[in-house]
């Protein structure tokens, strides 16, 4: 996914891709590599026939934490029979920000409603090809990837590309 960061670069830190083969796509089988949970532990079944929304990113990233509040904004506006938004923590630095408590402190002063998969050894954002925070991977009914958003500033296009798949239409 090194196309990704090469298009944040170009786009002044933003780039919205778009996933071309939902055979060859990802799939949310690659949240099985938490290393812990938070809030929850959504299971593949549990997801199934629900839009799914992971956000990947650190509470140590000004740009993640500006994203917050668009993202609890769609939670609010779509029921868990069709949204869900998971938030996979992928720690920037190898330190206290890989410890439960640190999470759970955190997310409880964001008051983060959804629950986070814990992904201190990386394998979830390099399952993902991740190559920047914040990262939105949003995945249709079937559990297919269908868009990668990258980068702050990209409210409307994640919560349209939300919106066409719960409604059953996609957006260029």
């Amino acid at each position: 996914m090194k196309r990704a960061a090469l298009l944040a670069t170009i786009l002044g830190g933003a780039a919205i891709l778009r996933a071309q083969c939902a055979q060859a796509a990802p799939s949310l089988g690659s949240l099985a590599l938490a290393t812990g949970w938070l809030g929850g532990h959504p299971t593949l079944a549990s997801l199934r026939g629900r839009v799914v929304l992971l956000d990947v990113f650190t509470f140590e990233c000004v740009n993640c934490t500006n994203v917050t509040p668009a993202l609890k904004n769609l939670y609010a506006a779509y029921p868990r029979s069709e949204l869900e938004i998971v938030a996979v923590h992928t720690p920037e630095v190898p330190s206290y920000q890989k410890a439960i408590g640190y999470v759970a402190r955190q997310r409880q002063a964001a008051a983060l409603p959804w629950p986070i998969a814990l992904d201190n050894e990386h394998r979830i954002w390099d399952a993902y090809g991740v190559s920047a925070w914040p990262t939105q991977l949003i995945f249709d009914r079937a559990g297919h990837l269908r868009y990668t958003i990258v980068g702050e500033g990209q409210d409307r296009h994640v919560a349209a590309a939300v919106r066409s798949l719960v409604h059953g239409f996609m957006v260029s």
